[in-house]
């Protein structure tokens, strides 16, 4: 018979290789669902694994999907690692975009270059005030940060609705849920010609490398994640709990409200109850994949982003629902917990003697 048997120490193979096991695993899955809904596998997986990265086009599209997605899973990583379980990103996604859509709004024909960098800014803030919100909480009356950043979320998407369904809905938008469209001089600037891509993913990219620099080659990143792993340790160390909290909720808030800016001023050019993507959900599972390393979590955003760009094709192309988008997400997810099993225990084959 298998028996799970506890290692000695950590697997550092399977540290990394269960991630890629994960994949494996969701793969396979993914193919008996295309046999079981009747489709043709090969083609199924073609649609969530080439199509995304079959032209030049198609990669930048990958591109604009996978900024918001690393933004957020950089700054939920400082949560996770300072032991802070930040799982309401989304809502600080969203009011980042909403205050970030408020300073676009005050744009005009005379309005110069300047607005974007106010803009951005301006999506920083909101972020950070929400997420704020849970640090104040925590900090005051020790309430629990997953139940609070959670429920902030449905806070902040009622915000949004009563924005563009009441004060700033255009009133020259035959009456749709939405603001006017945002001048042209707020657009984030974008990379290339012909390409939806902008300068938003030099900010992840340059994101990923500074937090690298503050995890593993800075005495306040050592402290932050000290802090919060052994709040007693680090009070003898000279470290401050309360102060990693603090500051892996600001940080964590002001990413998520940064993509929120891009993303509004960017592709969405206005804002719309349709703002809230999951996005910050999403973000959370890019986080553990990449194993709360920078350079892992750029591998699987461009991943994540393969699945998003996938359900939508396979919803136009192959007639299946558009929440198997979410379904290989969940699958990714369970099957990385369950593959992170050979982490901390090895299986092994044990005879059972006498039929027992």
């Amino acid at each position: 018979m298998l028996k799970l048997e506890p290692r000695p120490q950590a697997s550092g193979l399977w540290t990394y290789g269960s991630p890629l096991l994960a994949l494996a695993i969701t793969v396979l899955i993914g193919v008996a669902l295309f046999v079981a809904l009747g489709k043709d596998p090969v083609r199924g997986l073609q649609v969530f694994f080439w199509e995304p990265i079959k032209t030049p086009y198609a990669v930048g599209e990958l591109m604009v999907k996978a900024t918001p997605l690393l933004l957020i899973a950089l700054g939920l990583a400082v949560c996770f690692r300072s032991n802070v379980w930040n799982i309401g990103a989304e809502g600080q996604f969203v009011i980042g975009a909403v205050v970030a859509g408020g300073v676009a709004l005050l744009a005009d024909k005379t309005t110069g270059p300047w607005i974007v960098p106010a803009i951005l800014l301006a999506g920083v803030m909101g972020g950070m005030v929400w997420a704020g919100l849970t640090a104040l909480l925590r900090d005051k009356f020790n309430a629990n940060e997953i139940l609070v950043s959670l429920m902030l979320v449905y806070v902040a998407t009622l915000v949004l609705g009563y924005l563009v369904y009441g004060p700033w809905k255009d009133p020259m938008g035959y009456n749709f849920p939405q603001t006017k469209t945002f001048e042209k001089v707020t657009q984030i600037p974008r990379l290339m010609q012909g390409s939806r891509v902008s300068i938003g993913l030099l900010l992840a990219l340059a994101g990923a490398a500074a937090l690298w620099v503050f995890l593993f080659r800075t005495r306040a990143g050592f402290a932050q994640q000290v802090g919060g792993l052994a709040p007693a340790a680090a009070r003898y160390a000279g470290f401050s709990s309360r102060r990693a909290l603090w500051t892996a909720l600001l940080v964590s808030g002001g990413a998520a409200g940064l993509a929120g800016a891009l993303e509004v001023a960017g592709p969405i050019g206005q804002l719309t109850p349709y703002v809230p993507a999951g996005y910050g959900f999403a973000a959370i599972i890019v986080a553990f994949v990449g194993r709360l390393h920078p350079v892992g979590m750029i591998l699987s955003a461009i991943l994540m982003s393969m699945f998003y760009i996938g359900g939508e094709l396979a919803q136009s192309r192959m007639g299946l629902p558009k929440s198997l988008t979410g379904v290989f997400q969940g699958l990714l997810l369970f099957t990385l917990l369950a593959c992170d099993t050979l982490i901390a225990y090895r299986i092994r084959w044990v005879a059972v003697k006498g039929g027992k």
